[in-house]
């Protein structure tokens, strides 16, 4: 048991811990309100100098610019084709990356083969090549199979490189499952795939949210590879739709700060309606009974 001396410097050791987190998370989240009071802000304290920190007065007015409801001012920017764009590479890289990420990692978990080892050695490499590195031989690999500008071209992109990661994640996962309960449904008469369906695949959902968070807040906020494999409202995404925004000579900062919480708000409910099962997935295997 702690002594009565030791109980008070773990205390205040604690409650100092806890307002230095604070003030990091609170530095950290002022971009992000800033560009939410500006979203809200009227257009005259944009650029007012010294800046408004706080708005003195909430409006709608930057979002009913983005969505033609106020045709004064309407921006005149396809926002509901970059919303509809961005929703469809987003969830449809994450839902074919965190397929092919499960199987290939459970597999790997589960299986020896000939350069198994070499092989997965070789996937993980793929993550440490850049982004930006690989936008000249994507463009050309697209463009002489004719996906240049289409949704569904741009998913394929974010699903090869979404999969690696997915692959590493889900395999360290798998091997946190133990093979003690696939030899048992072997036993009971399943074969590997059943075994997979009905043993595995049920406990590794936890371990499929963290993974398809990360896969989906990937290709949601991906901006250089979106800018180079698009350039109509065809296939534009938020990221890359927030550079209509500037001209040559200025910057409508509140309407991209409008379209920049539109962007929020599909993550941030995203996020939040997988948090539990994330946390579970995150945390499976540190403790053992």
């Amino acid at each position: 048991m702690l002594t009565n001396s030791v109980r008070p410097h773990r205390q205040i050791r604690q409650f100092f811990y806890n307002i230095f987190a604070f003030t990091v998370l609170t530095i950290g989240a002022l971009p992000a309100v800033w560009i939410i009071f500006t979203a809200f802000r009227p257009r005259s304290e944009v650029n007012t100098s010294p800046p408004i920190w706080i708005p003195q007065q909430l409006t709608l007015d930057a979002f009913e610019s983005l969505f033609g409801l106020n045709p004064e001012y309407a921006s005149g920017i396809p926002v509901r084709e970059y919303m509809m764009n961005s929703l469809t590479v987003a969830i449809l890289s994450t839902i074919v990356s965190i397929g092919l990420g499960t199987m290939a990692g459970y597999a790997f978990s589960r299986f020896e083969f000939r350069g198994h080892t070499l092989l997965f050695l070789f996937i993980m490499l793929t993550r440490s090549v850049p982004g930006i590195a690989l936008g000249l031989p994507l463009f050309l690999l697209m463009n002489d199979w004719g996906l240049i500008d289409t949704t569904h071209g741009l998913a394929f992109v974010y699903v090869a490189i979404n999969t690696p990661f997915t692959v590493w994640l889900m395999d360290g996962f798998f091997r946190q499952i133990p093979p003690e309960l696939d030899e048992a449904a072997y036993i009971d008469g399943c074969g590997y795939w059943s075994a997979f369906w009905r043993i595995d695949l049920p406990l590794a959902i936890p371990g499929m949210a963290a993974a398809s968070i990360f896969a989906f807040l990937a290709a949601w906020n991906e901006y250089q590879i979106a800018s180079l494999m698009t350039n109509t409202p065809n296939a534009k995404t938020f990221p890359v739709g927030l550079y209509d925004f500037t001209s040559q000579f200025t910057v409508d900062w509140r309407g991209m700060c409008a379209m920049s919480v539109l962007m929020m708000i599909p993550a941030i409910v995203f996020v939040i309606s997988t948090q539990r099962s994330m946390m579970r997935g995150l945390t499976f295997g540190a403790v053992k009974g």
